[in-house]
């Protein structure tokens, strides 16, 4: 081998080393969450606008949840938080910062952009839309209606085989998962009891 070669094998493996490093799971270590907040049940839903001091957010919230909620950050495009979301199953999303019911899996799909997306919201008066000039176009804003919670755009016309021609386009850190119960079959229940 001469040194060139010995040189970039050496600069693969340690590039490949760092792989697990830089895609690792996305938790964080003072909270130990994982990347979407799974709960067994649903939330109460508030009932009036969510309003708390800076300092309350980021004691209540993952430093990424605090960024993208409070501070209008974006995650990290195909982070562990979309991975996680591609493999959930039937079940509810509701906003990380104050439970508000948000989006259905009904309305999920993969728009394979690395962020979590859905062609309607599942609970309209939870959402709102405003225009967003901050990354130099008009884009629209996703915001929690409860707690003004950034959550992230919506896109229209982008020819996905959805009924509303839209994608909420939506940062997965920001979102509480709450699945479906499965429905109980009661020959299968008598069966077991046996």
């Amino acid at each position: 081998m001469t040194i060139l070669t010995r040189l970039s094998t050496a600069l693969l493996l340690s590039s490949v080393a760092l792989l697990p490093v830089a895609c690792g799971e996305n938790k964080d270590a003072k909270h130990d969450k994982p990347a979407i907040e799974t709960a067994d049940k649903a939330p109460a839903q508030p009932t009036k606008p969510v309003k708390k001091t800076d300092d309350e957010w980021k004691k209540e919230l993952t430093p990424e949840q605090y960024e993208v909620l409070r501070q209008h950050g974006t995650e990290r495009a195909f982070s562990d938080t979309y991975t996680e979301f591609k493999h959930q199953g039937s079940g509810t999303y509701y906003c990380a910062g104050c439970n508000a019911k948000l989006f259905s899996s009904a309305h999920k799909f993969d728009a394979r952009c690395g962020w979590p997306a859905f062609y309607d919201a599942a609970s309209n008066e939870n959402i709102k839309a405003i225009e967003d000039f901050s990354a130099g176009m008009k884009r629209v804003e996703v915001r929690c209606a409860k707690c003004d919670g950034h959550l992230g755009h919506i896109f229209e016309g982008e020819g996905f085989n959805t009924p509303t021609d839209q994608r909420y386009c939506i940062n997965g850190v920001v979102l509480k998962f709450v699945p479906d119960k499965p429905e109980e079959n009661p020959e299968t229940t008598a069966e077991e009891k046996e």
